[in-house]
């Protein structure tokens, strides 16, 4: 369907600029018979991106995930070089909105949004997006000097057990705080240099950790852009097939009849933890070339698993702790600060659960401004506690036990819910 027109009336004004209106843009979110469409509005502008989605570096499900929507709030979040970036927009912008339409989506709270525009503004100012590198430059030293250390302890003093429980705890420690760096440089929040971030991101994923930058990247974009929404976050693809996870759609897979595992024991199996295959294998060889080099003639295949599971487990229930028990459901199209909101919540801030959690336990603070680095989340908290008191929103925080106990909770209840529906409704 065509727009509401031109510009203005001139012919000489140029090309006839189209006009639109939120239904319209509603319509071409890709889920509509074909052909489907798809287009997204930022700042006003309207943008087909039917065909840029599968070139978008972010991946298609991302772009996908704002079609018929509007993006502004996430690009803004997402993208460290706004001028570079907005030069490939040019070429997929097709209109703009119409004068009688509102800059905010009816289903967004506009004065949340422009409170939250005005917080950006001055956490941009207050350089709060600038990265301290010798924070980070030590945090990668010592990450280094404890994955060496791991290895003269069971080169010099031997595979007996005191040696390679000290071994073990030493290296379980490097390997999880390189996850919590690499994630920093996944974000772009180590240097000024988006490219400087990719090298050393590959870098800290795959040769010391193993597993797949490209394939992280791609993944954990998507679960930023629509947290805990379901079809869209893809940290909740395991539902329903392993597992069933928050209220609404639990009590929905049980009125359907569908039962993929006994979800009222998922609370008892949460503990396994499932790594995809990855693309950068290159990369990766390098890091499982090393370990089984320096490892693989000291311990045996026991001993190495041993290692795995500590590994896992550190970082699967620090990394879930903010969300499984959080609202899980479909995409409601909300502004940017309660997508991120409803679907996160913190852990009390401390020296030690800071380190033990990367920061990650200022989840609030990272999800609505992804690239800050993770060192200045403590100085934003503040700002972002009084916006959610204002606009009675709640921010939860809660000490970590509490956290980790929360998830077993979490999955205990929505698998008796489940089970429920499953047998009576």
């Amino acid at each position: 369907r065509e727009g509401r027109g031109r510009r203005n009336g001139d012919p000489a004004a140029g090309p006839a600029l189209r006009r639109f209106t939120w239904e319209e843009i509603g319509e071409r979110s890709g889920r509509g018979p074909r052909p489907q469409e798809r287009w997204l509005v930022i700042e006003r502008k309207v943008y087909d991106i039917s065909h840029f989605c599968r070139r978008h570096p972010g991946g298609a499900r991302l772009l996908g995930s704002h079609a018929g929507q509007d993006a502004t709030d996430a690009f803004v979040a997402f993208h460290v070089d706004k001028v570079l970036v907005s030069k490939y927009l040019k070429s997929l912008e097709i209109g703009e909105l119409a004068p009688d339409q509102p800059s905010i989506e009816p289903t967004k709270n506009k004065m949340l949004v422009k409170d939250f525009r005005e917080l950006r503004a001055t956490v941009e100012k207050m350089g709060l997006l600038d990265p301290n590198q010798l924070f980070f430059f030590l945090h990668l030293a010592h990450i280094l000097l404890l994955d060496t250390a791991a290895w003269l302890i069971l080169l010099y003093f031997g595979t007996s057990l005191m040696p390679f429980i000290i071994s073990l705890v030493v290296l379980t420690i490097s390997q999880v705080q390189a996850s919590w760096l690499q994630h920093d440089l996944g974000h772009l929040s180590v240097f000024r240099k988006t490219k400087w971030n990719h090298l050393l991101h590959k870098f800290v994923m795959c040769h010391l950790i193993g597993a797949s930058a490209k394939w992280w990247t791609l993944l954990h974009s998507q679960h930023h852009a629509k947290p805990n929404c379901f079809e869209k976050d893809p940290d909740i693809d395991m539902h329903p097939f392993l597992f069933t996870l928050g209220k609404k759609l639990s009590v929905e897979l049980g009125i359907k009849k569908k039962k993929y595992m006994p979800y009222n024991h998922q609370h008892k199996y949460f503990f396994i933890s499932e790594y995809l295959h990855s693309p950068d294998l290159a990369w990766m060889l390098t890091f499982y070339i090393r370990f089984f080099f320096t490892y693989g003639s000291l311990l045996e295949i026991k001993s190495l698993l041993a290692y795995y599971f500590i590994f896992s487990s550190w970082f699967v229930w620090v990394s879930q702790m903010n969300h499984i028990p959080m609202d899980i459901y479909y995409d409601k199209n909300l502004d940017w600060v309660s997508t991120q909101l409803q679907a996160t919540c913190n852990v009390e801030h401390s020296l030690f659960n800071d380190w033990f959690t990367g920061h990650l336990n200022f989840q609030i603070e990272h999800h609505l401004f992804p690239t800050m680095p993770r060192h200045n989340y403590w100085k934003v908290a503040p700002l972002v506690k009084s916006l959610c008191a204002k606009h009675g929103i709640e921010y939860q925080c809660k000490p970590l036990l509490m956290a980790f106990a929360d998830i077993v909770h979490s999955l205990k209840n929505s698998g008796e819910l489940w089970l429920d529906a499953y047998l009576h409704k």
